[in-house]
């Protein structure tokens, strides 16, 4: 028997839009609420309720079986705001849209979205609640960390390793191999050709590492 998937969307700003388009796409998923802390308050608004993150508790016992998206693309935002939900990963949606290419052998774990027109090739790794942006490629064997962004266009070369938290810019290019460690910014257009400590930003071509503000 068909039944509809009822999705919760967590954020209301320009990424939610994006996700909201995707989800809007397919027949079997419905939207039932959007919770952002701009509401004050769980109510129902036309065919869906709106409300305060703190109201996910409240929302799942009015709403049976619900299923997350944390819309929401800062990285450190979006994983607090997990953290916060405190829900099992099982019950988030893994999200990816109808361009995309994705290998038979690649691993994309709950939570993540993957944007229009991106390609996931062969045994690429994605871990939970990552965001693989518009016109982004991931290739053959690259492992991510969960809540890792990569932004517009980016390209990811062989089994490439970014770790947990990492911002990728848009456009920018990884060269095969290299390890980028956690929560770790690259600049938009940078190309990396060695290998980026964690918590640090680089930029330019090729790809620096900003001194650290004392």
């Amino acid at each position: 028997m068909w039944s509809e998937v009822n999705v919760v969307l967590v954020g209301e700003g320009g990424h939610s839009k994006v996700i909201r388009e995707i989800i809007n796409a397919r027949s079997d998923y419905r939207i039932v609420a959007i919770l952002d802390d701009k509401y004050d308050e769980l109510l129902m608004n036309e065919d869906m309720y709106v409300g305060p993150i703190s109201s996910a508790a409240q929302l799942a016992e009015q709403v049976n079986a619900l299923n997350w998206v944390v819309a929401i693309g800062n990285n450190s935002i979006r994983k607090s705001i997990i953290a916060r939900l405190d829900i099992p990963n099982e019950h988030y949606l893994t999200l990816i849209h109808e361009t995309a290419v994705i290998s038979s052998s690649a691993s994309i774990a709950q939570g993540t979205v993957i944007m229009a027109n991106t390609v996931i090739n062969a045994d690429a790794k994605i871990g939970y609640h990552a965001i693989i942006n518009t016109g982004a490629i991931v290739e053959h064997d690259c492992q991510l960390a969960d809540y890792v962004h990569i932004a517009p266009r980016a390209t990811l070369t062989g089994a490439v390793v970014i770790q947990e938290g990492t911002m990728i810019g848009a456009g920018a290019t990884i060269i095969p191999g290299k390890h980028i460690g956690e929560w770790t910014l690259v600049g938009a257009g940078a190309t990396v050709i060695h290998n980026i400590p964690s918590y640090q930003t680089a930029v330019g071509t090729p790809a620096t590492v900003l001194p650290s503000k004392t």
